[in-house]
């Protein structure tokens, strides 16, 4: 019981005591008058509580000046991010995967998507790039994003692609290459300040890597590349470029990798996944769902605990869940699905960022070229 009302009823209670004494009033007419006063007090403890109910959705279209379309990644730019350049922290980042003749792999743009203030291009890179949902920010100041370029926009002539660094301003500061990053379809990052754990789910080989990095002032350096996980099923997709692992999600708590994998139709836990020296295979079996997943992507870690996860709608595709997000607990668990659009293949890149009263849900459309943000008590 919240704490204003239990003391009003006590208030009200001794009042009422008195109150039948001096003028004899009956019990019924007491109640009555109790009932009114907590009325009363309920409604004012109630303004003083944050609202249940969500703020509206807000919807922005991720497409720039360029008309790059198809957005993929999405990421929250941090507290602490340091201000005085392009994006503050509070922004979202959201990476296009698509040029402007919908070509697959040959996006080249970010935008960032302030609070309040309208959508603008944070950086523009040399065709063909195809920037995926792997995209994080450090918050030392840097972005990360990879790329998985493509001569014709279809995964057969597509190429290992690599990591950009990008500094707060949007200029490329460095490029993170190696035969270990083949086709970096999605990402997860354990940010340390000055050093990092950099997960990578590989498109083009089924596997995971983690990057060691060290971080500055003046750029990422990396230390060290190794391989965690693989055997992941990945196969071209005329219709989603690529079939493969996708989704990461770590927990710095359990040292638990969380992983997506799209033509497994499957989530999968490495454990051990900050430290490990060795591949440990696809992990352990989280969770399989026949009924709500198809083709799970993009992944992303509720408050609660739950994992988020988006599906492609081409693999174990379902009518009548089109573009689902799926949330389900780390013990396997299935817990709800929402549809992001009517069409099948909208849903992708997500993030979360808990706040002090609410958290904030993002989700990309990329079957509209829409950026959704959810504002949840």
């Amino acid at each position: 019981m919240n704490r204003e009302i239990a003391r009003l009823i006590q208030i009200a209670g001794s009042q009422l005591f008195n109150f039948r004494i001096k003028f004899g009033a009956s019990k019924v007419l007491a109640a009555a008058i109790l009932s009114c006063l907590l009325c009363a007090g309920a409604m004012t403890a109630a303004a003083q509580d944050p609202p249940f109910l969500p703020a509206p959705v807000r919807a922005v279209s991720t497409v720039p000046g360029n008309g790059d379309v198809n957005p993929y990644g999405v990421a929250f730019v941090p507290p602490g991010f340091p201000t005085g350049g392009a994006i503050n922290p509070g922004d979202i980042l959201v990476s296009n995967f698509n040029n402007s003749s919908n070509l697959q792999g040959t996006g080249t743009t970010i935008v960032d998507v302030p609070p309040t203030q309208p959508v603008f291009q944070f950086f523009g890179g040399t065709a063909p790039l195809g920037l995926t949902t792997a995209l994080n920010v450090l918050t030392r100041g840097f972005v990360l994003v990879g790329n998985f370029p493509s001569t014709d926009g279809t995964c057969q002539h597509s190429s290992a692609g690599s990591i950009l660094v990008i500094d707060k301003n949007g200029n490329l500061l460095s490029t993170i290459k190696s035969p270990m990053i083949q086709g970096p379809w999605d990402s997860a990052l354990f940010d340390l300040y000055g050093s990092a754990k950099f997960f990578v789910a590989n498109g083009l080989t089924g596997t995971v890597v983690r990057i060691d990095l060290d971080v500055d002032r003046s750029g990422v350096f990396v230390k060290q590349i190794t391989q965690i996980a693989s055997s992941y099923t990945f196969a071209c997709d005329p219709v989603t470029f690529v079939d493969a692992p996708t989704g990461l999600v770590y927990d710095p708590f359990k040292d638990v990798l969380y992983v997506a994998s799209t033509a497994d139709n499957s989530v999968y836990a490495v454990y051990d996944a900050a430290e490990r020296t060795h591949d440990g295979g696809r992990g352990m079996l989280v969770y399989t769902d026949a009924k709500h997943l198809h083709g799970p992507l993009g992944m992303a870690m509720s408050p609660n605990g739950d994992l988020l996860v988006s599906n492609n709608d081409v693999i174990n595709s379902d009518p009548n869940q089109p573009s689902e997000i799926v949330e389900f607990t780390v013990s396997g668990n299935f817990v709800k699905e929402i549809s992001m659009d009517p069409a099948q293949g909208g849903a992708f890149g997500l993030a979360v960022q808990p706040m002090k009263s609410t958290t904030k849900f993002a989700a990309v459309d990329d079957a509209t070229n829409l950026f959704l943000i959810w504002t949840l008590p």
